[in-house]
């Protein structure tokens, strides 16, 4: 078998680390990697580069595709070209991904046609078919592309791939196309990644609508594998190969969130249990796109969580029989092995979530948060007779004081008669009743230690100056933070003061010797829904803060606007 040169550019990324890795294990390829990583760092794992490079079968070039002149050295000699443009070195700047994605290409183009390299195959995706929210049942090679694409990077991979596929056969150059459909695998920084992080988040618990929508993945490797079959296939340089694009896919169609599922699953996390309506996160997904469109240093492909929620809403499945047919392509690593091996090698996988379940001596988190002492002994339940008996005595005083039908005053005096009364009787009771001793009170049981009463008299000082200090905030009205930090919460207790309050105490006390035990059962699902609720109000109220005006307080003083507010309005 004949000894080829080939290079791959991108090769330091997700993709061409697959497929140099790939290329070396065929045998009969000498490897060029070119990438614009300044010098070439090798991993553990990547003995078998290592070994590459020292015998001379792979060799490394720092390689900018934006000048033409960089790409010359490296491709020189070479038969093969396979560009696999990497995502993970986009930035959100048109200009700059314009250069890199669509001008590289026409540079690498021009390259081999000048140093007469025989063939180029490019790395496209499977989303350059698609519009924004559309579902695709079954699309093959005919599909159109898209009129409204999903980002700015997928509009210009578009531009790249009909660059290519256009220089087919001129000056003795032969060129395909793969457009592989969501590509995860060791190494993967955006759909594994993204589900940790939605995971982690608390996003994960959450099934949008049925969950029934079809979704073709693809394992790295696969990728790999299906362009040494497309360059094989264009070596014979059949009609039907050159030129063209071909989906590429794993083969196996399956719902979304089944995979995530077995993602979670894997690694180490709980899967999703709470149904959302996916009408209703479409259209509140669609305000916070239309939100950040309006917003001039934002896109929404910074927030990679609206992806997963229209992964999540659409069907994308696609026909791969053109490249089984033509190319010879199908999978050599099946769904469930790919998810299992990109759990093994990643670092994001963790214990699982039921660990909190197990029999331990460690203290739990809301047992440290209620100060590990008597009280939360109390609302823990870790002795049920005492916690019983100060639950029914809080129920004895909020039914003396706000069910019993008397003023606060009245109730207060007649349980402190009745105080009075009952240590007198207390007081005057022989030593011994029946032969049992009674007990005596001690006179320090009355007492409150100095040291006491000074942190007391210290804490109500304090209290009163951040009063004191709020007040002069609110008085000089220059931070509209401040003033709904007081307003709001000010406002709510008017309302359960004047409304309810009798029924809010009663159901705080309920929940005070409920909720902390459920919490301790139930930490990890009630903090990652805790997460969810705060990530969507800090949001909400960011969004308020900047449509707020400048307090009239700011344009009437001759002092600066503080640096915070200006933050807020810029």
């Amino acid at each position: 078998m004949a000894i080829e040169t080939c290079v791959v550019f991108g090769g330091r990324g997700f993709i061409g680390k697959s497929l140099v890795d790939r290329l070396l294990r065929v045998g009969n390829w000498i490897v060029r990697i070119a990438d614009s990583i300044p010098t070439l760092q090798l991993e553990p794992s990547e003995s078998l580069l290592s070994h590459a490079l020292s015998s001379g079968r792979a060799s490394y070039f720092h390689v900018d595709v934006r000048l033409k002149s960089n790409i010359i050295p490296a491709i020189d000699g070479a038969s093969v070209v396979f560009y696999m443009d990497d995502r993970d070195s986009y930035v959100h700047n048109f200009y700059i991904c314009y250069t890199i994605v669509v001008q590289g290409a026409k540079n690498i183009i021009a390259a081999c046609q000048e140093c007469k390299v025989k063939r180029l195959l490019y790395n496209s995706s499977a989303d350059v078919v698609l519009d924004s929210w559309q579902d695709i049942h079954g699309g093959d090679e005919s599909l159109p592309y898209s009129s409204k694409f999903v980002n700015m990077v997928t509009d210009l991979k578009a531009q790249a791939e009909a660059l290519v596929l256009v220089a087919n056969d001129t000056d003795g150059l032969i060129t395909c196309a793969l457009r592989p459909s969501y590509v995860f695998g060791p190494g993967d920084n955006y759909i594994s990644s993204l589900l940790v992080n939605v995971a982690k988040s608390g996003w994960g618990k959450f099934i949008i609508g049925l969950g029934d929508n079809i979704t073709d993945l693809t394992y790295v490797e696969n990728v790999a594998h299906a362009h040494i079959c497309a360059e094989k296939a264009l070596s014979s340089r059949g009609s039907h190969v050159c030129g063209k694009a071909f989906f590429i896919t794993n083969l196996k169609p399956m719902t979304f969130k089944d995979f995530v599922s077995l993602v979670f699953q894997r690694l180490g996390y709980q899967r999703s249990i709470i149904k959302i309506p996916a009408r209703f996160t479409q259209y509140v997904t669609l305000i916070i796109k239309w939100t950040i469109s309006r917003m001039s240093n934002w896109r929404a492909e910074n927030v990679p969580v609206l992806y997963i929620i229209e992964l999540a809403l659409c069907h994308r499945r696609f026909n791969c029989s053109a490249a089984q047919k033509y190319i010879g392509y199908s999978p050599v690593v099946s769904l469930e092995e790919g998810v299992a091996l990109t759990a093994k090698s990643t670092q994001l996988a963790r214990e699982s979530s039921f660990s909190s379940y197990s029999d331990t001596d460690e203290e739990s988190k809301v047992h440290k948060l209620l100060g590990g002492g008597k009280v939360a002994e109390i609302l823990l339940w870790r002795n049920e007779q005492r916690t019983f008996t100060c639950f029914l005595l809080l129920v004895f005083i909020h039914y003396w004081f706000f069910l019993s039908g008397r003023s606060f005053l009245s109730s207060l005096a007649q349980l402190l008669l009745m105080i009075a009364a009952a240590l007198w009787g207390y007081s005057i009771l022989p030593p011994t009743i029946y032969g049992i001793a009674v007990p005596r009170i001690s006179w320090s049981f009355f007492e409150i230690s100095e040291v006491d009463m000074r942190t007391c008299f210290y804490n109500v000082a304090y209290t009163w100056n951040r009063m004191s200090q709020l007040a002069s905030l609110l008085a000089r009205g220059e931070d509209w933070y401040i003033f709904l930090k007081a307003a709001v919460p000010l406002y709510f207790l008017k309302l359960i003061i004047s409304d309810c309050m009798t029924f809010a105490i009663g159901i705080a006390l309920a929940m005070a010797f409920t909720s902390f035990l459920i919490y301790e059962q139930y930490e990890d699902e009630v903090d990652s829904t805790a997460n969810v609720i705060y990530s969507i109000s800090k949001g909400a109220f960011t969004l308020l803060m900047r449509g707020l005006p400048l307090p009239l307080a700011v344009f009437h003083s001759d002092s600066e606007i503080p640096s915070s507010r200006l933050k807020i309005q810029q």
